[in-house]
This record gives structure tokens, sequence and C-alpha cells, in this order.
């Protein structure tokens, strides 16, 4: 079990949270692949911690699908299935727009400017082919409309959804495209005129979109 050296650990988190955000980037980043035994010790020593938050790490990731546990036999990585995407994207899309619409009166001008301005460096960061800042623009854009949302229940469950939506991007099983700029901007008009049911309606489709993308795509590579 290869694990990095060259890391770094957020200050000011518990033991377990730390440890938990650690292996879950290396999961979802593909650091730790799909089928790969994980053994606490090694976890660790490598996370500077006790072996008790590593297993309470591996026992949250383990609820949240990233990894298996065999009791008395070990942990592994999840396999990785592309197809999920049909099972991940529907129900976050659901989620994401339930949250914009509730953020839709919350949005303010400087919001607005603030989510214009990322999507512009998104739009150039998919120019660019810069996979990996396209991304984190991407959910930069979209954490900024479910925190306005303020509701936790949503943020929470968004956040374990996306976190696999963000697997299958590194696995290449999720593009985007310059249809995902315009959708965005459509969403930022709605939120100027104070459109919360357009607003849903179009953040519901840009998290929808990428499932038919994948499986044109999978039909004519076939």
């Amino acid at each position: 079990m290869p694990i990095p050296t060259n890391f770094s650990i957020k200050p000011r988190l518990s033991a377990k949270k730390r440890a938990f955000n650690q292996i879950q980037e290396w999961i979802i980043d593909g650091t730790l692949q799909p089928g790969e035994k994980l053994h606490d010790a090694d976890l660790a020593q490598a996370l500077g911690v006790s072996r008790t938050p590593i297993r309470e790490a591996l026992q949250l990731l383990n609820v949240q699908g990233f990894v298996e546990m065999y009791p008395g036999v070990g942990t592994q990585v999840t396999t990785l299935n592309k197809e999920d995407v049909s099972k991940i994207l529907p129900p976050l899309a659901v989620l994401q727009a339930l949250a914009t619409e509730l953020a839709t009166p919350v949005i303010n001008q400087e919001t607005l400017h603030l989510l214009r301005d990322i999507n512009t460096k998104f739009a150039q960061s998919i120019k660019n082919g810069d996979s990996d800042n396209t991304l984190k623009l991407d959910e930069q854009f979209h954490n900024i409309i479910v925190e306005n949302a303020h509701n936790e229940y949503i943020s929470s469950s968004v956040s374990t959804l996306q976190s696999h939506v963000f697997r299958l991007y590194f696995h290449s099983s999720i593009v985007f495209t310059q249809r995902s700029i315009e959708e965005h901007e459509a969403i930022l008009n709605a939120f100027e005129e104070n459109n919360k049911d357009e607003a849903a309606r179009l953040a519901r489709i840009n998290w929808l979109h990428p499932v038919d993308f994948f499986f044109s795509e999978h039909q004519v590579n076939k």
C-alpha cells in the first residue's frame, strides 16, 4: 500500500477528521486504487496518529461507500463502476436543485459577482485543459450556492455524494464542456431575476447532463 509523504494536513481538526479527510482524498484522486488493501498501522504511521482514529475514519468511509470492511480479514478500497454515474448524479441533482431554490432569495449582488468571477475562471480552465482546477472551480461554484441555502442536512448529504462524483471524475467518467459554463450562467441569470423555480430547474439540468454525455460517449465507443 504506497502512501505519499509529500502531503499536508489542515490544523485544528480532530485526529479522526484529519484521517478521514486524507484517506478519502487519496481514494478520490486514485492514490489509493480500487481494490487496494488498507492497513491501519501503515496509515497511522503516515498520518502521525494512533490506530484508533484511523479505524474510526475507516468505519465512516465504510458507511459512505469508499471502503469495504471484512471483519477478521481486512479493509479495502471499494471497486469503481463508472456506470454508477447514473446512480449518484440524479439524487445529487435533486439536492442541488433544492439548495439552489432555497438560496435564490438570499443570493446578493456581491455573491453574484463572486459566482460570475468563478464561472469565468471555470471557462478559462476548461479552455486550457486544466482538469484539476476545473473540478475545484466547479466545486467552489456549487458549494457557495449550497452554503447560501443554510441547511446543514442538505450540505451534509451533498458533500458525501459530491465526493463520489469527484472520484468518478478522476477516473474519467465525468467531463466538463462548454455547456457546463452556459448552464452556470443561466443559473446566475435566474438568481438575478429572483426566479427560484427556474434556478432550481437549471441546477437540476446542470447536474444531470453529464449522465447523458457519459452514456452517449459510451455508446459511441462501443
